[in-house]
């Protein structure tokens, strides 16, 4: 496995944040406006995991969104758009219409001008909107860098097909399975259930399908080189699963993840991160969590520091 591949991230501050009925629809995490401020509370805790991610050397390009149109979900870049080592740049097809409107030009220049991206070629997968065909970036793939592995559980936003031919294009192997929430709900985005870092996975497979457990993982394992946290049903529903880890090019690997996942993790899971040298970075975002039904790894757009001028 490479060690400490040192990343950066772009964010957006939202400006119209609220909880979305449209992707409530297939998003178990979520739960309706109570009357407070969300786009202002939301702007907050966006800011306040943008200075937590500075403050432990991880370079943030954080876009401004924009008023019109509302974008209810704009906070969540990392479903339309990835970024890749090789200078690929990624843009996706949403499942649903209203996020669409996410897709900005001026949120991947900010990742050239404020982070050094260099692009080499663009994917543009959204035509495939017309053909109700949907892969929602890096929240319907999780991947393993290391071993060039794209972990999919199926989903109405992650299309089996266009999985595989992600997967060609990017050089990774397709890593297929199935995921539903306690009442039988297909998990909507693979990343609420699983991450993978350098020597440590965490992984919901008390929701993955019974029979493909095992497989999932042994696969995860890596022949021996990571250790799998098994996360339980009550540490997926505080978004145990959404976490990123992020190397800071000082020799460092930061666990980034929600107060509200932290708390929900057992002595023995936070005594596995220190044993594998990974610092938690935490955040609060209780407001984004609850509205919009992701916690901060759906935050981040990664950006390779290898394919910039960064050094």
């Amino acid at each position: 496995m490479s060690a400490f591949r040192q990343t950066n991230v772009c964010m957006v501050e939202p400006v119209a944040f609220g909880f979305n009925a449209e992707t409530a629809v297939t998003n178990r995490f979520q739960h309706p406006d109570d009357g407070l401020d969300a786009a202002a509370a939301a702007r907050a805790e966006a800011r306040n995991l943008a200075t937590a991610l500075r403050d432990a050397g991880i370079a943030v390009a954080l876009a401004a969104d924009t008023a019109q149109p509302p974008k209810p979900d704009a906070v969540f870049p990392n479903n339309w758009v990835s970024f890749h080592a090789d200078g690929s740049v990624v843009l996706y097809p949403m499942h649903s219409p209203l996020r669409r409107a996410e897709r900005r030009e001026a949120v991947i220049d900010l990742a050239r001008t404020q982070l050094g991206f260099i692009e080499q070629r663009r994917i543009d997968l959204t035509g495939e909107e017309e053909r109700g065909r949907f892969l929602e970036g890096t929240g319907s793939l999780v991947l393993d860098h290391s071993s060039r592995v794209a972990y999919a559980c199926r989903s109405p936003r992650t299309d089996e097909s266009l999985v595989r031919e992600w997967s060609r294009l990017l050089d990774y192997e397709p890593v297929l399975f199935d995921a539903t929430t306690p009442d039988g709900m297909p998990v909507y985005h693979t990343n609420v259930v699983l991450w993978i870092g350098e020597r440590l996975a965490g992984a919901g497979l008390v929701w993955v399908a019974p029979q493909q457990r095992q497989m999932l993982r042994d696969r995860l394992a890596a022949g021996g080189r990571r250790e799998v946290i098994e996360l339980s049903a009550a540490q997926l529903l505080a978004f145990a699963g959404n976490m990123l880890e992020l190397g800071d090019g000082r020799g460092h690997r930061h666990l980034v993840m929600s107060a509200a996942s932290a708390t929900s993790l057992d002595p023995a899971q936070h005594a596995l991160m220190r044993e594998a040298a990974v610092q938690p970075l935490v955040a609060a975002v209780p407001t984004i969590e609850r509205l919009g039904g992701g916690s901060v790894r759906c935050m981040l757009a990664e950006v390779p520091v290898t394919a910039t001028g960064i050094a």
